[in-house]
């Protein structure tokens, strides 16, 4: 929940957050078949990269994981199977990665190519994005499939949190504080902070910098309990998921 009527006023015009919501608004309840495209083009930007992860830790060679990915994605457009994904039953993540591992045991019994998408089309992969993903697959060499899905679905909360933070500073006039002071966001170990080398390049006291930090503290961990709030059937699942996250983010 916001903390103020002006936070709610900035968080509105955020991108969709990760969120049973948006499975609903894909799944066509509700929504205009726009709607329903843009919310499932959302997951998958969104989960492209556990779902990579996760296929090539299970051996997978990249061009393989890449097609495989897109064909994922192109088979939840075409079967509406995540028309099925029902909140009352969990978390999001699980059913993902659920009905992927399922996805790829049909597509090896079948022994069919394994290009697909039909009339769908997806955005070619960037390159960096690629090699950020690949070092993350040789940096964790000893995790198990599911265990590096877990570590690209956690990231994928933290990447959703920061670009809302980030938006909502942009919008205040603020993008440059914010570029500042991120690495010191999601630490509250305020001897890290050199407020005095910031508050010289910024020409910003730092007694202001430290309740800028503050503020941005408090919004950070806001913003990142809606986005796990998203993705729990319920509110009481909330504090669960979060230390489950911090346990995947402390193990990477």
């Amino acid at each position: 929940m916001k903390s103020s009527a002006t936070e709610s006023a900035a968080g509105a015009g955020s991108f969709q957050s990760t969120r049973w919501t948006l499975v609903l608004a894909a799944a066509g309840e509700g929504a205009t078949p726009s709607q329903s495209h843009e919310a499932l083009s959302e997951l998958c930007r969104i989960y492209w990269r556990p779902v990579y992860l996760f296929l090539r830790r299970t051996g997978h060679a990249p061009d393989d994981a890449q097609d495989l990915t897109q064909g994922f994605f192109a088979d939840l457009i075409e079967t509406r199977s995540y028309a099925r994904a029902d909140r009352e039953k969990g978390r999001f993540r699980s059913f993902l990665l659920g009905a992927l591992k399922h996805f790829v045991a049909d597509e090896r019994a079948k022994q069919q190519t394994l290009k697909r998408g039909g009339d769908k089309h997806f955005e070619p992969l960037e390159e960096s994005v690629l090699r950020d993903a690949e070092a993350q697959v040789s940096s964790a060499s000893q995790a198990s499939p599911d265990a590096i899905y877990e570590r690209g679905w956690a990231a994928a909360l933290l990447r959703q949190t920061f670009g809302r933070l980030l938006e909502e500073c942009s919008m205040t006039g603020k993008s440059a504080l914010y570029e500042s002071l991120k690495s010191y966001v999601a630490i509250d170990n305020e001897s890290t902070v050199p407020y005095r080398e910031l508050s010289a390049q910024l020409r910003r006291p730092a007694s202001t910098l430290r309740s800028d930090l503050t503020r941005l503290r408090a919004r950070y961990r806001a913003i990142l309990r809606e986005e796990v709030a998203g993705t729990v059937a319920t509110p009481a699942d909330v504090d669960d998921e979060l230390r489950y996250l911090c346990r995947v983010i402390a193990a990477t």
